[in-house]
């Protein structure tokens, strides 16, 4: 993002957003935001930035302005630093400084404090020496936030552990100087709970300090938790090459990535990341693409084969011209994609993020009424104090605004390592509702290529000698299935012969002298019975006619076309003499990735613009049952619509162009990576390699983090609902109250982290 956005007529623009310390401020942002004309916004409190969606009459800098009035700290994220420039070094975390000093001078406070045994004469002046500067330096953020919501008449977690501790502070300072507390030999007990005592003789100086470094600690622990929880996409973009050797002249010169162009050649040596996406020009290898697809095997490839960057070369020297740079790359992509959806909010978030925006201030009202209802009902001033504080301290809203931003940080990143690209939240709702998958055929429960499958021969011909024969005739054929021929002959043997003579008659076939033969090959050409063999072959009939087949051929011909299969019969010197069959083979993965789905509760559908008979052959070796076949890609989405129209709630996995409209259709859309941009970006879900097993996994990722939101929304609210009228009873200390609100925090963010162990099945 540069600076020219703010020139823009409207638009979209991320913002990086300082000083917030909870959910409660990122609430307040998005309010602000939102409430100008033509603008959508969403503010993320774990990964401090605001996307923000505004019209024509909006600009840039009044985005900014209107977050600066609130209170906060805007601004555009930094373009990216050129790759030659060195790291900067690690800058101080003023945070966790802080936190060391509060700690050092807290641990000897909470300890007079606590133990009778260790409190000498007047120890309570050197808790209070102590104490003051844990209030003042290690309590300044909360106190400097409180005071800015103050002025915008505004109330956050920081008002409630601002008022709470200094409220502490406040009256020991009052028992010390103007009341009983400060004379020789006080003694001073802690109990869990609040106690009954003279008011003028009680001392807060272990709440006041202990609180104030219990909150450093969990907020400085759910800072390095976020940090934690964003490191996979980190890790994605820094998965690329940062200097690229370029080819030009004869000459290799190195040069940093950022200066690679379209259409440059570059070299890739053994070991070596591919710099960018672009196809094979030279040499063959194989490349590891295991850290984009999280699958291990490598992928072989050779001259015209498109490879990725980022990806690792395995094997061979090559020369790749440079198809995509910078933020057209899949590996931006993916990165766009995966940040995308970390700063979005499923629904459960946005209510929680609407409680936690009236949630302060009704705390305060209750603290206020804890205070009044212990003195109306006969508690001492201490007591009423004492429970009033806790209150302040425990009800801090801070768990609720993690529960879903720090999950999604979490899922999302862990999604990307195994090759499952979330879009946003919304998504993961839509998971738990699937219940059909509907597969397309071609290219995704099949490998989308013809494939030569079986040689029949008649009586006195050999496999090798149809092949060879057949091979070279097709060589010269541009036909997909006539090239399915050539090279599978090619590997098998070799070499192939020459050819002359060579004719193409368009939907009939082949024919050309090879070896002596007149050799034919093709559904359409006839084959005279003692035709001379140097003679050419007359144009036969229409296309679909043959001479007679053998028996045996023709009972293999019968079993492969019911099976969905084409077939190609192969004849010289005037008889048949072989049957070719091709066909799209299933990828070895398709039945397992089934059986998984089915696993899940999915009931599967395969869908298909093929007849009939091939489709049902396909869908009987992988267990489906269900098929739609023989559909226009235009037909697919209407497909759709009628499982929907029967109640179902449908997951589409597709890869071609003609899916895009079935699978923006679909109430679910996974896309394969190895598809088309057009089926990646009407997807909800895009699997980076081409394994169909990968649906399975990403519909269980997603389920698993809209589980985790679930389960953290599910704690917050409730530790919230039991430790607040627990406080107002006076059965927590402000210290523990403290403590278990810090650990709130802190679970959420550790039940999140839980999803970096998913593993694919």
């Amino acid at each position: 993002m540069t600076g020219t956005t703010t020139e823009a007529p409207g638009g979209q623009v991320e913002l990086a957003i300082g000083g917030m310390t909870c959910a409660s401020c990122a609430a307040r942002i998005e309010k602000k935001l939102n409430r100008l004309d033509g603008v959508a916004a969403t503010v993320n409190y774990a990964t401090e930035k605001a996307r923000v969606e505004y019209g024509p009459g909006v600009s840039v800098a009044e985005l900014i302005a209107t977050v600066e009035k609130t209170g906060y700290t805007a601004e555009l994220p930094p373009p990216p630093e050129p790759v030659e420039t060195p790291e900067p070094a690690a800058e101080p975390d003023p945070l966790r400084e802080r936190l060391l000093i509060s700690a050092v001078l807290t641990v000897p406070v909470v300890l007079l404090s606590m133990v009778p045994a260790l409190q000498f004469d007047n120890w309570q002046w050197l808790a209070f020496a102590l104490t003051g500067p844990v209030v003042v330096y290690g309590g300044l953020p909360f106190h400097r936030a409180a005071w800015t919501n103050l002025k915008h008449g505004a109330a956050t977690m920081d008002t409630l552990v601002s008022l709470g501790t200094l409220a502490a502070f406040g009256w020991s300072v009052w028992a010390l100087f103007l009341g009983h507390a400060g004379h020789t030999g006080l003694r001073h007990e802690f109990a869990l709970t609040a106690q009954p005592g003279t008011a003028s003789s009680m001392l807060y100086l272990e709440t006041a300090a202990a609180v104030t470094t219990l909150i450093l600690l969990g907020r400085w622990l759910e800072a390095r938790a976020k940090r934690s929880a964003g490191a996979a996409l980190r890790a994605l973009l820094g998965l690329g090459a940062k200097e690229v050797t370029v080819l030009a002249g004869g000459r290799e010169t190195r040069l940093p990535l950022a200066r690679l162009a379209v259409g440059d050649r570059f070299l890739v040596r053994p070991g070596e990341k591919i710099a960018t996406d672009g196809v094979v020009v030279e040499g063959s290898s194989a490349v590891d693409a295991s850290m984009l697809t999280g699958e291990a095997t490598p992928v072989e490839v050779t001259v015209g084969s498109a490879v990725t960057g980022a990806t690792v070369n395995a094997g061979g020297r090559l020369v790749v011209e440079a198809a995509r740079v910078g933020a057209d790359t899949q590996l931006a992509r993916m990165a766009e994609l995966v940040e995308r959806a970390q700063s979005g909010k499923a629904a459960a978030q946005r209510l929680a993020d609407r409680i936690s925006a009236i949630f302060v201030p009704v705390v305060i009202l209750i603290a206020l009424g804890t205070l009044v209802g212990w003195l109306l009902t006969g508690g001492t001033p201490a007591e009423a104090f004492i429970a009033a504080v806790a209150v302040l301290i425990i009800a801090c809203p801070c768990a609720l605004g993690l529960a879903t931003p720090t999950a999604l940080l979490v899922g999302t990143g862990r999604g990307a390592q195994l090759g499952i690209l979330i879009k946003g939240p919304e998504v993961l709702e839509t998971t738990r509702r699937v219940d059909t998958v509907v597969l397309d055929k071609t290219g995704t429960v099949t490998t989308g290529r013809m494939t030569l499958v079986a040689v029949h021969t008649a009586e006195g011909t050999t496999e090798t000698e149809a092949l060879r024969l057949a091979g070279a005739v097709e060589h010269a054929s541009e036909h997909p299935v006539g090239t399915t021929v050539a090279e599978a002959a090619a590997k098998r043997l070799g070499a192939l012969p020459p050819v002359t003579e060579f004719r193409a008659t368009p939907g009939r076939g082949v024919s050309a002298l090879v070896e002596g033969h007149r050799v034919t090959a093709g559904r359409g050409l006839r084959l005279s019975t003692g035709t001379p063999a140097t003679a050419p072959t007359p144009d036969g009939p229409a296309p679909g006619s043959t001479d007679a087949l053998p028996s045996a051929l023709r009972a293999a011909q019968t079993a492969a076309e019911a099976a969905g299969r084409t077939t190609v019969p192969v004849g010289w010197d005037g008889a048949v003499r072989a049957l070719l069959v091709v066909s799209d083979t299933l990828k070895p993965t398709s039945a397992e990735a089934v059986a998984r789905l089915r696993a899940l509760g999915l009931r599967p559908v395969l869908l298909t613009g093929d007849h009939r008979g091939a489709a049902e052959a396909v869908a009987a070796e992988l267990g489906i049952t269900e098929v739609i076949a023989e559909v226009l890609p235009e037909e697919k989405v209407a497909a759709v619509r009628r499982l929907q129209a029967e109640g179902r709630s449908v997951a589409m996995v597709g890869d071609g162009v003609n899916d895009a409209a079935a699978l923006a259709q679909a109430d679910l859309g996974l896309a394969m990576g190895t598809g088309t941009d057009a089926a990646i970006e009407a997807a909800d879900l895009t699997l980076v390699g081409g394994d169909p097993r990968a649906a399975a996994d990403a519909i269980r990722l997603a389920r698993r983090t809209l589980a985790t939101i679930k389960g953290n929304l599910f704690w917050a609210f409730a530790y919230n609902v039991a430790a607040v009228p627990l406080a107002a009873a006076g059965l927590l200390n402000p210290v523990v109250a403290g403590a278990a609100m810090a650990c709130s925090s802190l679970f959420v963010v550790s039940n999140s982290l839980r999803l970096r162990r998913f593993r694919a099945a």
